[in-house]
């Protein structure tokens, strides 16, 4: 069968033969046994019903094996043989060209040079999941490639519910991941949950269908690591040959050696998993790959003594590194972690004094002592970082909630007040005030068509037009939009595309809607061909994420998720192609609520009507949000957007005066 065979044809009609899985596969670690019996059962009923009932009796023990030596029903056997990347979007067969797009951005997600744990189609940060079993992925498929511009396909955690007439102005997809009720929003919840295939962790871009490999985080942690270089340095003074220290290479973790070397330090990146970081090292996002420590040790002062800019990565744990790098007196001017401390017990953190696969058989074998170890090297970790800012390293939690379970372990991580954290959140030091609050925030797009010199073309388009808003933009946001133009102008230099041929940039609503007007104009005059646009959810309005993107909110509000709910609903009827709304992400289940979209533009004049009212609401939503928390920087953003947009009235807050309050109670 030809692949559009394959796709049209959704479930096979004949079983397939079972599968071995590749021993060069990256796979997911074993999740929890948390399973009673008569659950196990209903989990094995759940899958079944996927399939005509002549297989299942030959189904369900191997579908009961799956569950036992991996905690979870893949479906494995069902994954299809053709090979899984972005092709160009004239290669799907489909009957909307909108399904024919989200067709693209699903099988980038799952390409094997994208995805983490592509056989188990997991994306990133270790269970970041586009579906929860290879059925699912083949009946949306079906169902995308069969649908028309008057329906709408719904999604439940990967499962394609159907299909369901709509209109022309509808969204083609509705995503929802994880959402579940509150009182059923912990950590075992989801090990329980997922087991029984009723939901999935959809992380934030994953299971939305928008992750366009590690170059997504890249510029968010480019301008991250360049702004808090520029704290912690004197004017004048560069980044070369001084130090970054953190720690993980996964998915989106990948990043931070990539977006060190533009920033122009020294990086040293710890990942216990060396197929990870071979991966990276491998794709040309790290310079250098070392597994001895006394090796790494005359690396780093090497490159301290020649002021160099390098990126290398240790095989081995970051525990031991901040502990020898303290006891060799190696000074680290920023120090980090990005570890997937979202998921601490089943592979998301490695505790130090156990190999790589010691701890994953100990994940299977005592996930109790598996935990106590966790949090005896998050101690650990804690008391050698304080050593380091004792002696001046600027350390920040890089919203992976490693200050969170390093608290819930009793690290001393603590302030005086015994409530916040001695070490800020990156959002609450530089992105939040910097970006967010301005309405600058990660916009993306990805060119369908497959061929790098359309991607050219939309870079050299988005920097002439960065440069234009440049000359006429208020000195506030002078430093965001230069780093921006910088950033457009080296992207391709820096090599950046892995999977899709995709780009990232940040930008505000004036920003995002001119970029895209003219990207939209281009494909009307056959300058380049169809373009997907989207936004990480780590953004100005998609997420309520009190730990990270909502840290530096500080009216009390910051543990509410009203702004993400409203964000997935004013997008899906200002004019998304698809919408996506999800528990959990980046700092943990539970503990985040994120929505995010995508948009293909055609080139018509529709296409046009739906970016500028959609992009407006999607950024501005959050502006508003953050200006009714008495964010400084968002009461100046949407008072000038106010000025600027007449039909845009929104509830500004009175300032107080904090003397009247001191003697009330």
């Amino acid at each position: 069968m030809t692949f559009q065979e394959q796709l049209l044809q959704g479930i096979p009609k004949e079983l397939p033969v079972k599968k071995v899985y590749s021993s060069e596969a990256n796979r997911a670690p074993k999740r929890k046994d948390i399973l009673s019996v008569e659950e196990k059962r209903l989990a094995i009923k759940n899958a079944l019903r996927y399939f005509p009932n002549q297989w299942h009796a030959t189904l369900a023990p191997e579908f009961a094996d799956e569950l036992k030596t991996y905690g979870r029903i893949y479906m494995y056997q069902f994954k299809p043989d053709y090979e899984f990347y972005a092709r160009p979007i004239t290669e799907y067969p489909a009957k909307s060209l909108q399904a024919a797009a989200i067709m693209l951005m699903i099988q980038n997600n799952l390409n094997p040079e994208v995805a983490q744990h592509p056989e188990e189609l997991i994306t990133y940060g270790g269970n970041g999941a586009v579906f929860q079993n290879w059925a699912q992925y083949l009946l949306v498929m079906q169902y995308l490639a069969t649908m028309t511009d008057e329906q709408t396909l719904h999604i439940y955690s990967g499962h394609p519910m159907g299909l369901f007439p709509s209109s022309k102005n509808a969204p083609r997809v509705v995503v929802t991941n994880g959402m579940m009720i509150p009182n059923y929003s912990k950590p075992d919840d989801w090990e329980k949950f997922n087991a029984l295939g009723v939901t999935q962790y959809g992380q934030m871009t994953a299971g939305s269908f928008m992750y366009i490999g590690p170059q997504g985080i890249v510029h968010g942690t480019t301008i991250t690591v360049m702004n808090a270089f520029r704290k912690v340095l004197s004017k004048g003074e560069t980044p070369a040959g001084k130090l970054f220290l953190t720690a993980g290479l996964g998915g989106m973790s990948g990043a931070q050696p990539k977006a060190g070397n533009i920033a122009g330090c020294i990086t040293v990146c710890a990942e216990v998993n060396p197929k990870a970081a071979t991966k990276r090292y491998e794709q040309g996002w790290v310079d250098v790959l070392i597994n001895t420590m006394d090796e790494l040790i005359i690396r780093v002062k090497k490159a301290q003594e020649h002021n160099e800019v390098v990126s290398i990565a240790y095989i081995g744990n970051i525990v031991d590194v901040w502990e020898r790098f303290d006891a060799e007196n190696i000074f680290i001017h920023l120090g980090s972690d990005q570890t997937s401390l979202h998921i601490p017990w089943t592979g998301g953190y490695y505790p130090v004094g156990l190999s790589y696969e010691e701890s994953n058989n100990l994940i299977k074998d005592n996930p109790e002592l598996f935990k106590k170890k966790v949090q005896e090297s998050l101690r650990r970790q804690a008391a050698s970082i304080n050593k380091h800012a004792a002696k001046g390293t600027y350390f920040f939690d890089y919203g992976n909630a490693f200050l969170l379970e390093a608290s819930r372990a009793g690290a001393d991580v603590m302030a005086n007040n015994n409530i916040d954290f001695k070490f800020p959140s990156y959002v609450q030091d530089i992105l939040g005030p910097m970006c967010f609050d301005y309405g600058f925030g990660p916009f993306r797009w990805v060119c369908t068509s497959g061929k790098s010199e359309d991607l050219d073309t939309t870079d050299k388009i988005a920097m002439e037009i960065l440069r234009e808003i440049k000359e006429n933009s208020p000195e506030e946001i002078q430093l965001q939009m230069q780093d921006n133009i910088t950033w457009i102008k080296d992207a391709k230099q820096n090599n950046m595309v892995v999977g899709s041929q995709a780009r990232i940039l940040y930008a505000d609503a004036e920003g995002r809607i001119k970029i895209a007007t003219a990207f939209n104009n281009a494909i009307a005059n056959g300058k380049i061909g169809p373009v997907v646009l989207g936004r990480d959810h780590h953004d100005v309005s998609g997420t309520d994420s009190p730990f990270r993107e909502t840290s530096n909110i500080y009216d009390g509000s910051k543990f509410t998720a009203d702004m993400a709910i409203h964000n997935v609903i004013g997008d899906s009827f200002r004019g998304a192609t698809w919408v996506s709304i999800h528990n959990g992400g980046g700092v943990g289940w539970g503990e985040v609520i994120n929505g995010g979209f995508g948009m293909l533009l055609d080139g018509s004049k529709e296409a046009e009507n739906r970016l500028r009212a959609m992009l407006f609401y999607d950024v501005n939503n959050g502006i508003a949000r953050r200006s009714w928390a008495r964010n400084e920087e968002a009461l100046f953003a949407i008072k000038r957007e106010m000025e600027r947009t007449p039909n845009l009235k929104v509830t500004l807050p009175n300032l107080i005066d904090d003397e009247i309050l001191n003697d009330l109670f």
